[in-house]
């Protein structure tokens, strides 16, 4: 009987098999929605625009990173036993023989 996974579970196992592409596309996503926010204010300069985006962006990739961490950590502590390569032995054998 196959075990059906929830969205959350599927979305966390896409997460924590490609950290730095969530993380960039974060940031891309952050920068360009801080831009275009930016855009629409006419009061600024063109160069406080582009100040103000690239801090919106480094507070969203921080904000990625802590979850990047958060789902790391979850991975580990949920699944202690997938903790090691498959290439590795099982614990049974030994090295000595």
């Amino acid at each position: 009987m196959a075990e059906s996974k929830t969205r959350f579970d599927e979305i966390r196992e896409w997460v924590s098999e490609h950290k730095l592409r969530t993380v960039g596309c974060l940031w891309l996503s952050g920068i360009a929605g801080s831009i275009a926010y930016n855009w629409s204010q006419p009061s600024m300069k063109t160069s406080v625009k582009i100040i103000h985006a690239r801090l919106h962006a480094q507070a969203l990739t921080l904000a990625a990173l802590a979850g990047a961490a958060a789902v790391e950590y979850y991975d580990h502590k949920a699944a202690a036993k997938d903790r090691y390569p498959k290439f590795l032995p099982p614990n049974n054998l030994s090295h000595k023989d």
